[in-house]
């Protein structure tokens, strides 16, 4: 179990913002070694990645390195060359887009390859994006891939580009009547829970429009999702706040919860509190709140 709330996206070409990110308030910070940084630019990456990971101080924060595609010439000098010079400073890989669970497992192979011949006492994780129709098509079979996979991502902008999506839509009142995106995090989202992992919303590209940002949080995590991609630091504090359950929330589960636990020792199997029924379907709602607010610390 990890907090996902905010993953903030950091371009491993630069080292400047990987120590901002590295100071931030993000759960995640993933050091991009894909779209972010110039073919040109992508074995220097590498190294201030490398760097990045084993010099400075993240704290408690989940540390990642996205891979470039694994179609293309640089991916698995991505994974060699990071894991084997910094593997015992990294959390995850993010794998960009999957198609199929083959992609999923030829990661996992190659990572066991690794972590066996270097000793590695940590299992390195991974979270793929789903920013491809055939990725779309078969994410349920994607989430069940590999023990190693701890999330899914839905990536609207190689998705509409995959689907032909008509961009002018997206945000627009004139466009597509309601959540262009409603199916396909919809779509997510039920295969990951239903692996028994987590999905976590890809980026909003309006950096400078935070209510917008906010609304597309509150949309996904109205579905399930458990936090969203930044792309700038400015986003962090948002998604931060939208994945957190409430105080009263947590105070007012972890209530019902107890009460429940005592009905149910009495040999009941409802019990009424504060005028709401508290059954057994009830409390598996509520324990989601309860293990969000543990992680956090509330």
């Amino acid at each position: 179990m990890r907090l996902r709330r905010s993953e903030l996206s950091t371009p491993g070409s630069s080292e400047k913002m990987m120590a901002k990110a590295a100071a931030s308030d993000a759960d995640l910070v993933f050091l991009d070694l894909e779209d972010s940084v110039a073919p040109s630019e992508k074995e220097g990456a590498r190294a201030k990645v490398v760097a990045a990971l084993n010099n400075l101080d993240w704290g408690n924060k989940t540390r990642a390195v996205r891979i470039n595609n694994l179609e293309t010439e640089y991916a698995h000098r991505d994974i060699i060359d990071v894991v084997e010079q910094a593997g015992a400073n990294l959390d995850m890989i993010i794998i960009p887009k999957v198609k199929s669970a083959k992609d999923v497992w030829w990661v996992d192979v190659l990572l066991t390859q690794l972590e066996t011949r270097l000793g590695l006492e940590n299992r390195i994780a991974l979270e793929v994006l789903i920013e491809e129709v055939e990725a779309m098509i078969n994410a349920e079979e994607i989430a069940l891939a590999s023990p190693r996979l701890e999330a899914l991502i839905f990536g609207p902008g190689d998705y509409s580009a995959s689907q032909g999506v008509d961009t002018k839509a997206i945000g627009s009142s004139d466009g597509y009547p309601g959540d262009i995106w409603h199916y396909a995090r919809n779509k997510v989202i039920i295969a990951a829970r239903a692996a028994g992992i987590d999905m976590v919303d890809g980026p909003y590209a309006a950096f400078k429009n935070p209510e917008g940002y906010r609304e597309e949080c509150k949309r996904s995590r109205i579905l399930g999702a458990s936090g969203k991609w930044a792309i700038h630091p400015s986003q962090i504090e948002i998604a931060n706040h939208e994945y957190s359950p409430s105080k009263d929330s947590v105070d007012r589960a972890r209530k019902l919860a107890k009460a429940y636990q005592e009905a149910e020792a009495q040999g009941l199997g409802a019990v009424a509190v504060d005028g709401d029924m508290v059954d057994a379907a009830s409390i598996r709602i509520l324990e989601n709140t309860i293990r969000k607010a543990d992680l956090i610390g509330m």
